[in-house]
């Protein structure tokens, strides 16, 4: 609960702030809304919101945001009262700077007013609507990256159209009126960690189209632009000692600041038929294909940020950087990154891609960070196909060894199982957490484990579950946790 006695962040506290904050750089009264971003959580806020907001400083005042969640109201209600204004903490090993953002100008909630939302998408004065709803907001099959037509929520936007609980479901109806009302579509900027989430994005919201009729699928395959995008910055969950770090150093307090890295990298393809802020002037990469980029950095960092979680959390270290500084995990992560996940990726003329693995080892062992493993071992069925399994399949297709992959894919089934190695009990955040707890229920052999998991095939595809070398080296990979624990088996390695 807010301390009512505390002076809160807002419009009117702004001088109140210490002299090295950073502020807005233009008249907020002044900027007009263009973007709808659909999941307004930590990333976005560190990321997008970001760049918005250093174009806005720049003088084009035409590409304010309004926030959608599409869940909870905790964004509402933590930015509402504070203008809409909050902090972002940029934290290292040499200390932290502040800087406050107000590129966003309001938060809706859509479950409290769906309508609300779509009249909002539906205005011609918006332009983008962008979208970091995590990989399990797509309702997709992430084995075969379709949409999954039996989700509850797709068939809910089926049968009820104007009242969607679907990212996808908004965005179809929003482009059905815009074209009843011979409005021009919106472009649809996917930031999550998909491969190519333009066209992952493109598959499933047409699909969803045609399921409605085949002229609106039809309009939406060949008027609405899908950007493929890469999104890269590191943003650990906000802790009470944040805030009050925040509050200490700028002089106000923040109902939710936001803790992150000073690396930051945002990749898109060019592609905006209705226009978009001059993002390059914040730093943007422009690109006419990202597709090497967003499999450069799914394949190292998000594959090795996965590989972390499950092991190190097995291992006891509550945090990345204490993963990366316990026994033999610096080493496993510098032996995968070169040995398995490097001979997978295209070439990318120009860039010095050792010195990028490299910043990558130095970003994970970022102390001033605090990203909890809990946190990044959340959804695992959504994220390790294009983490993991994807750069494994390459590998077998190339004849080559994956060991130190298959101990993170097997990290995660120790960890899927929802007790740890002292017999305590994990918090599995996971859509399919309750098939794994009925599928691991009393198994606790490796090889029945390893059938129980490889049954779904919404996660394994058919291919790997069927593939012999791939279960004998998932096999031995999970024998040796068991038998040896986490901990102890990277450090063997």
């Amino acid at each position: 609960m807010a301390d009512t006695h505390q002076t809160y962040l807002s419009t009117a506290n702004l001088p109140k702030l210490a002299a090295s904050v950073a502020i807005p750089g233009y008249d907020r009264s002044r900027v007009k809304t263009g973007i709808v971003h659909l999941g307004i959580g930590a990333f976005h806020r560190a990321h997008q919101a970001v760049y918005t907001d250093s174009v806005l400083s720049q003088g084009d005042l035409s590409w304010g945001i309004l926030g959608a969640s599409l869940r909870s109201a905790d964004t509402r209600d933590a930015l509402g009262p504070q203008d809409g204004l909050y902090t972002v903490a940029v934290r290292d090993g040499s200390g932290s700077s502040y800087r406050i953002i107000g590129s966003i100008k309001d938060v809706l909630v859509a479950p409290d007013s769906p309508e609300a939302l779509l009249v909002a998408m539906s205005d011609p004065a918006i332009r983008i609507v962008s979208l970091t709803i995590t990989e399990k907001g797509y309702c997709y099959a992430p084995a075969s990256a379709s949409l999954d037509e039996s989700h509850p929520d797709i068939t809910h936007d089926l049968a009820n159209p104007a009242t969607p609980r679907s990212a996808i479901g908004f965005i179809v109806e929003a482009l059905a009126r815009r074209r009843a009302n011979g409005t021009e579509p919106f472009t649809l900027l996917s930031c999550d960690n998909l491969p190519a989430n333009g066209q992952t994005l493109k598959r499933v919201v047409t699909r969803f189209a045609e399921l409605r009729s085949a002229e609106l699928g039809a309009f939406i395959r060949d008027n609405v632009a899908f950007p493929s995008t890469m999104v890269d910055r590191i943003v650990p969950a906000t802790t009470d000692a944040d805030r009050t770090a925040v509050t200490d150093a700028t002089g106000l307090a923040d109902r939710w600041p936001i803790m992150t890295e000073p690396f930051t990298q945002w990749v898109v393809e060019d592609h905006f038929p209705t226009g978009r802020p001059a993002w390059e002037k914040a730093g943007v990469t422009f690109v006419e294909d990202v597709d090497a980029f967003e499999l450069m950095k799914l394949r190292l960092l998000n594959g090795s940020h996965s590989t972390l979680a499950y092991l190190g959390y097995l291992a006891g270290h509550e945090t990345v950087s204490d993963a990366m500084a316990g026994d033999g995990f610096a080493a496993l992560i510098e032996r995968m990154m070169d040995k398995e996940i490097t001979p997978t990726l295209p070439k990318l003329p120009g860039f010095d891609l050792e010195a990028y693995k490299m910043q990558l080892r130095e970003r994970f062992q970022n102390t001033a960070l605090r990203h909890r493993t809990w946190q990044i071992a959340m959804d695992g069925s959504q994220k390790l196909p294009q983490r993991l399994l994807n750069t494994i399949r390459v590998r077998l297709e190339q004849n080559a060894p994956f060991d130190l992959m298959a101990l993170g894919i097997a990290g995660w089934m120790r960890y899927a199982t929802g007790t740890d190695e002292n017999g305590k009990a994990i918090d599995v955040r996971d859509p399919l957490a309750s098939e794994f707890k009925a599928r691991t229920a009393g198994k606790t052999s490796a090889s029945a484990l390893l059938e129980a998991y490889l049954g779904m095939e919404q996660i394994f595809g058919s291919d790997l579950s069927a593939n012999p070398e791939f279960r004998e080296v998932i096999g031995n990979a999970l024998t040796k946790l068991l038998e040896q624990g986490a901990a102890q088996t990277v450090a063997n390695l």
